[in-house]
């Protein structure tokens, strides 16, 4: 049967297009991206069904391309964090698209290992890469899979139109795109805010009740404890608006992302077990093929041979080392630079391992949606920049040397977290491949593919997107710049390790409230109900109330609509049925996003799409239209979900 083949390779690349541009939008925004592998996979099928010689195999691979493509966006968390310092004033393109690519390839490389202690050899539940597996099956011959996709396209495709119509609307200012307002509470203050934004609807559909439910907690914990504490006693005329932004900024989001340090270890203790037995195995496969026997392995568990796997990490340092000394011209490190680059090879080959196992694992467990990846990069540059720390110190007193440190910290960073990207996404892929009968190694070929795809293409989005809105924090600017809230909180650790000026006491709290909710999350597994992931509970602490308000709500339509699922003729189809209009939420506000970009740049206008100025109704409108539109739209998904298919 027909796998990786030509046709599907450019299906995968032009999907990758899509995706990885919508991707870096939402990720810049609200400090989150979505798995592509459902959306692309029914884009396949769809595409591949006019061609008579289609197989399920086939869109296997191209679904396989385009998620990891999009999925390597998440990079972006890291990236434009040397923007934001000042390092640089855009994104040069080779230099990028080789480290996000380096970065990628050795998270598909570590991830062959992985495959067999987390795949194949666990019982973890890998929720969209089961749910992709069932996508593919269900349209891979039948009169009703044919029914099925063109449902599903018609669901993605009105949810996109509405969530870009909605986005186009709100630029001409008479309707609202985000409403906050603050007051005081208690001895301090507080804020409660949100943005009119259907991409976090389907965020919070997709990520379901217990994720939903835990960012809400965490954003309850910010909100309602931290942020009145630590602005508490307020002076006299204050500006809340001021107060209340510095107390967040400065002081509440280093307690999350103590929170989320925390749970990342946790995860990695967890599994220690099941990585090394997972490597075991893959050296006895190797070991079965070498002697001549590897016909007797199952198609389904060939992989790209150890040898090869071993060979690339190894040959991947060369082209890192380059990068690193590239990066280093016009800091300290370039005066003796191969021991310092040294140690970074060191750090970036025992970090890289240790990131691929957690995020692998948490994909698993809760999908690539809500993986660690934010946690796991905050504990990565911690690392690299406690490493330059150790050799240069902290806090010198010419600001360029320690900028020139912090810089080479983030790129550090930057390679690792293509690692960790990569590994979040690869594991699901391989388990949809493990479901439909795929061939590992050609996955793991095609994971390359994909990886080099989204490193030629997401340069030039962060580019455009950095000419048109610019980053929050960056020098110059503008009041409409894109939050980038991972690469902002990432960047800030750098600074403090390095400028000498951390304060590990909120660390050390975020950390204590990370053992609390462990504690919790363990207590509720044991008893057999609702969990409490502890990286859930984190993000809603550090990430901005705007941007998490509407994750629980999306996440309690969801379940609302899962339960009513459940009672259909078909609750598997009107269930996907679900995702798909959730990725259609997010798909058509995201690309909007990135169209909107051009606009500005274009027309060098903040407000390009501007009719009137601010009016006291925009609000309440735009609260009755979202409202009205998403009601609609979940109704009129309730109807194409319980028809027979025909």
């Amino acid at each position: 049967m027909a796998e990786l083949t030509l046709r599907g390779v450019i299906l995968g690349a032009l999907i990758t297009l899509v995706f990885t541009a919508a991707n870096v939008y939402l990720g810049l925004k609200i400090g989150l991206t979505f798995a592509t592998s459902i959306p692309a996979a029914v884009i396949s099928m769809a595409v591949l069904r006019l061609f008579a010689t289609g197989t399920i195999l086939e869109n296997n691979i191209v679904q396989t391309i385009a998620s990891a493509a999009g999925t390597l966006s998440a990079i972006i968390f890291v990236l434009p964090g040397l923007v934001i310092i000042g390092w640089w004033q855009g994104f040069p393109y080779w230099l990028s698209a080789f480290t996000i690519a380096t970065g990628g390839i050795l998270g598909v490389m570590y991830s062959v290992p992985l495959r067999r202690a987390l795949v194949t050899g666990s019982d973890l539940p890998y929720p969209e890469g089961v749910a992709a597996a069932e996508v593919l099956k269900v349209g891979a011959g039948s009169r009703e899979g044919l029914e099925e996709n063109k449902r599903g396209l018609a669901a993605i495709v009105a949810s996109a139109i509405a969530a870009a119509s909605f986005s186009i609307v709100a630029k001409t200012k008479i309707i609202a795109e985000e409403a906050a307002t603050f007051f005081k509470f208690g001895a301090g203050a507080t804020s409660v805010s949100t943005s009119f934004s259907m991409a976090l609807i389907g965020v919070g559909h997709l990520v379901g009740l217990s994720v939903g439910v835990a960012m809400f907690i965490g954003l309850l914990i910010s909100w309602t404890g931290l942020v009145p504490y630590l602005t508490a006693p307020l002076p006299a005329g204050a500006d809340l608006s001021d107060i209340v932004g510095t107390a967040f900024r400065m002081k509440a989001r280093f307690i999350g992302a103590g929170t989320i340090g925390v749970a990342a270890i946790w995860t990695l203790l967890k599994i220690l077990g099941p990585i090394v037995s997972g490597i075991r195995s893959a050296l006895a496969a190797n070991a079965t093929r070498k002697s001549g026997n590897a016909a007797s392995l199952d198609i389904t568990e060939r992989d790209l041979p150890i040898s090869i796997v071993g060979g690339t990490i190894l040959a991947a340092l060369l082209p890192i080392g380059v990068l690193l000394w590239i990066f280093a011209q016009g800091g300290p490190i370039a005066a003796n630079p191969i021991p310092v680059i040294a140690l970074t090879l060191a750090y970036v080959l025992v970090a890289g391992i240790v990131i691929a196992s957690v995020c692998g694992y948490m994909a698993g467990l809760i999908g690539a949606s809500n993986s660690p990846i934010s946690g796991v990069g905050i504990l990565a540059v911690l690392g690299a920049s406690l490493l330059l720390a150790a050799i240069y110190g902290s806090g010198h007193s010419d600001p360029s040397q320690t900028q020139a440190l912090i810089a080479y910290a983030l790129f550090t960073t930057a390679i690792v977290f293509g690692i960790a990207t990569i590994s979040n996404d690869n594991l699901q892929d391989l388990k949809t491949g493990q479901l439909v009968g795929a061939t590992p190694w050609k996955q793991q070929v095609a994971l390359v593919l994909g990886v080099i795809f989204g490193a030629l293409v997401i340069p030039p989005v962060l580019d455009l997107l950095n000419s048109a809105f610019g980053f929050a924090g960056a020098p110059g600017a503008k009041a409409s710049a894109l939050p980038a809230p991972q690469a902002a909180l990432i960047s800030a650790l750098a600074k403090g390790v390095l400028g000498g000026d951390l304060d590990w006491g909120l660390i050390g709290i975020g950390a204590g409230i990370g053992v609390v909710v462990i504690a919790i999350d363990e207590l509720l597994g044991k008893s057999g109900r609702l969990r409490l992931p502890p990286l859930a509970v984190g993000m809603g602490i550090y990430l901005p109330m705007a941007l998490t308000l509407l994750i629980p709500v999306g996440a309690l339509i969801g379940h609302v609509y899962n339960r009513w699922a459940l009672r259909q003729s078909n609750p598997e189809f009107a269930e996907r049925m679900g995702v798909l209009m959730a990725t259609g939420f997010i798909v058509g506000e995201s690309l909007f996003g990135v169209a909107f970009a051009g606009i500005v740049a274009g027309t060098d206008s903040d407000a390009p799409l501007a009719l009137v100025g601010e009016s006291h109704w925009a609000v309440p409108l735009a609260v009755l239209i979202f409202a009205g539109v998403i009601a609609g739209l979940y109704a009129r998904l309730k109807r194409w979900a319980s028809d027979p298919l025909a």
